[in-house]
């Protein structure tokens, strides 16, 4: 699934988001809109990783996808 059909999908995928990354909170999911950007900004504010690991860790959940 490329990065256009994941933000198209958002509302749906939102909750295997959570699932992976529990710090998230609604408002988190609801600000991301399956921007990746946003997501690794996320990740980085709830669970103090490297802009880097964000990074890899988005990548991995979007390939998985």
């Amino acid at each position: 699934m490329n990065r256009h059909e994941i933000e198209g999908n958002w509302n749906r995928l939102a909750g295997v988001a959570k699932e992976r990354w529990g710090k998230l909170t609604d408002d988190d999911v609801k600000v991301v809109q399956g921007k990746h950007q946003n997501l690794v900004g996320k990740l980085q504010q709830r669970y103090g990783i490297t802009l880097h690991d964000a990074k890899r860790e988005v990548d991995a959940f979007f390939e998985k996808l």
